[in-house]
Protein backbone atom coordinates (compact mmCIF):
# COMPACT_ATOMS: atom_id res chain seq x y z
CA UNK A 1 0.00 0.00 0.00
CA UNK A 2 2.76 2.45 1.42
CA UNK A 3 4.26 1.70 -2.05
CA UNK A 4 1.26 2.67 -4.43
CA UNK A 5 1.23 5.51 -2.53
CA UNK A 6 4.39 6.15 -3.37
CA UNK A 7 3.57 5.67 -7.14
CA UNK A 8 0.37 7.69 -7.04
CA UNK A 9 2.10 11.38 -4.95
CA UNK A 10 5.17 10.83 -7.35
CA UNK A 11 3.20 10.35 -10.16
CA UNK A 12 1.38 13.41 -9.29
CA UNK A 13 4.05 15.40 -8.72
CA UNK A 14 5.64 14.96 -12.15
CA UNK A 15 2.26 15.88 -13.51
CA UNK A 16 1.87 18.87 -11.43
CA UNK A 17 5.93 19.96 -12.49
CA UNK A 18 5.13 19.08 -15.83
CA UNK A 19 2.22 21.44 -16.43
CA UNK A 20 4.45 24.25 -14.07
CA UNK A 21 7.69 24.20 -16.26
CA UNK A 22 6.56 26.08 -18.97
CA UNK A 23 5.04 29.09 -16.58
CA UNK A 24 8.20 29.01 -15.19
CA UNK A 25 9.94 29.43 -18.27
CA UNK A 26 7.98 32.02 -19.32
CA UNK A 27 8.37 33.67 -15.72
CA UNK A 28 12.07 33.23 -15.97
CA UNK A 29 12.75 35.72 -19.02
CA UNK A 30 10.06 38.55 -17.53
CA UNK A 31 11.99 38.52 -14.60
CA UNK A 32 15.24 38.53 -16.53
CA UNK A 33 13.76 41.14 -19.00
CA UNK A 34 12.65 43.48 -15.78
CA UNK A 35 16.16 43.12 -14.22
CA UNK A 36 17.55 43.92 -18.13
CA UNK A 37 20.25 40.86 -17.08
CA UNK A 38 20.65 39.74 -21.03
CA UNK A 39 21.93 36.26 -20.11
CA UNK A 40 19.26 35.78 -17.82
CA UNK A 41 17.07 36.74 -20.34
CA UNK A 42 18.21 34.55 -22.78
CA UNK A 43 18.99 31.24 -20.81
CA UNK A 44 14.98 29.81 -21.14
CA UNK A 45 15.19 30.34 -25.22
CA UNK A 46 16.36 27.41 -27.61
CA UNK A 47 19.18 28.67 -29.81
CA UNK A 48 16.79 28.34 -32.71
CA UNK A 49 13.82 30.53 -31.57
CA UNK A 50 12.12 31.88 -33.80
CA UNK A 51 10.48 35.29 -33.15
CA UNK A 52 6.72 36.40 -35.10
CA UNK A 53 4.76 38.96 -35.42
CA UNK A 54 1.37 36.91 -34.57
CA UNK A 55 0.34 35.03 -36.81
CA UNK A 56 3.19 34.24 -38.95
CA UNK A 57 5.25 36.98 -39.86
CA UNK A 58 8.81 35.97 -38.96
CA UNK A 59 10.75 38.46 -37.26
CA UNK A 60 13.83 37.03 -36.69
CA UNK A 61 15.76 33.74 -35.77
CA UNK A 62 17.91 32.24 -33.28
CA UNK A 63 19.06 33.38 -29.71
CA UNK A 64 22.14 35.23 -31.59
CA UNK A 65 19.45 37.77 -33.37
CA UNK A 66 17.75 37.38 -29.90
CA UNK A 67 20.68 38.78 -28.35
CA UNK A 68 21.09 42.06 -30.29
CA UNK A 69 17.68 42.97 -29.97
CA UNK A 70 17.34 42.71 -26.59
CA UNK A 71 21.06 43.74 -25.57
CA UNK A 72 20.20 47.12 -27.29
CA UNK A 73 16.70 47.55 -25.85
CA UNK A 74 18.42 46.92 -22.62
CA UNK A 75 21.07 49.05 -23.04
CA UNK A 76 19.12 52.21 -24.45
CA UNK A 77 16.19 52.01 -22.18
CA UNK A 78 16.74 52.28 -18.76
CA UNK A 79 12.59 52.58 -18.02
CA UNK A 80 12.21 49.19 -19.79
CA UNK A 81 9.78 47.23 -17.62
CA UNK A 82 6.67 44.66 -18.62
CA UNK A 83 4.04 44.11 -16.11
CA UNK A 84 2.28 40.93 -16.52
CA UNK A 85 -1.68 41.45 -16.58
CA UNK A 86 -2.27 37.77 -16.76
CA UNK A 87 -1.33 34.39 -18.07
CA UNK A 88 -2.66 31.13 -19.05
CA UNK A 89 -0.99 28.06 -19.54
CA UNK A 90 -2.40 25.03 -21.44
CA UNK A 91 0.40 22.72 -22.22
CA UNK A 92 3.35 23.67 -23.34
CA UNK A 93 1.88 27.04 -24.69
CA UNK A 94 1.81 30.38 -22.33
CA UNK A 95 -0.08 33.29 -23.32
CA UNK A 96 0.56 36.53 -21.47
CA UNK A 97 -0.78 39.67 -21.78
CA UNK A 98 1.48 42.64 -21.04
CA UNK A 99 1.66 46.22 -20.54
CA UNK A 100 5.31 47.69 -21.32
CA UNK A 101 6.79 50.58 -20.53
CA UNK A 102 9.53 51.92 -22.66
CA UNK A 103 10.10 55.09 -21.57
CA UNK A 104 8.70 57.18 -18.45
CA UNK A 105 5.87 59.31 -19.52
CA UNK A 106 5.06 57.34 -22.72
CA UNK A 107 1.85 55.27 -22.44
CA UNK A 108 2.65 51.48 -22.02
CA UNK A 109 2.56 49.19 -24.96
CA UNK A 110 -1.07 45.99 -24.95
CA UNK A 111 0.47 43.55 -25.89
CA UNK A 112 0.13 39.87 -25.98
CA UNK A 113 2.96 37.09 -25.80
CA UNK A 114 2.65 33.61 -26.98
CA UNK A 115 5.46 31.17 -25.61
CA UNK A 116 5.44 27.67 -27.44
CA UNK A 117 7.59 25.05 -25.59
CA UNK A 118 9.69 22.37 -26.60
CA UNK A 119 12.22 20.50 -25.31
CA UNK A 120 11.83 22.06 -22.03
CA UNK A 121 12.81 25.43 -23.94
CA UNK A 122 10.87 28.39 -25.52
CA UNK A 123 11.20 27.76 -29.66
CA UNK A 124 8.52 29.92 -30.66
CA UNK A 125 7.30 33.66 -30.01
CA UNK A 126 4.35 35.19 -31.26
CA UNK A 127 3.62 38.71 -30.37
CA UNK A 128 0.78 40.24 -30.75
CA UNK A 129 0.43 43.97 -30.33
CA UNK A 130 -2.27 46.76 -29.97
Amino acid sequence: MKKLLFIVLFGLTEFAWAQSAPAELAQAQLDAYNRRDLEAFLLPYDDSVAVYSFPNQLQYRGKAQMRQVYGEMFQTLPDLHCTLVSRMVMGNTVIDQESVVFRKGEKPLQAIAIYKMKAGKIAEVYFVFE
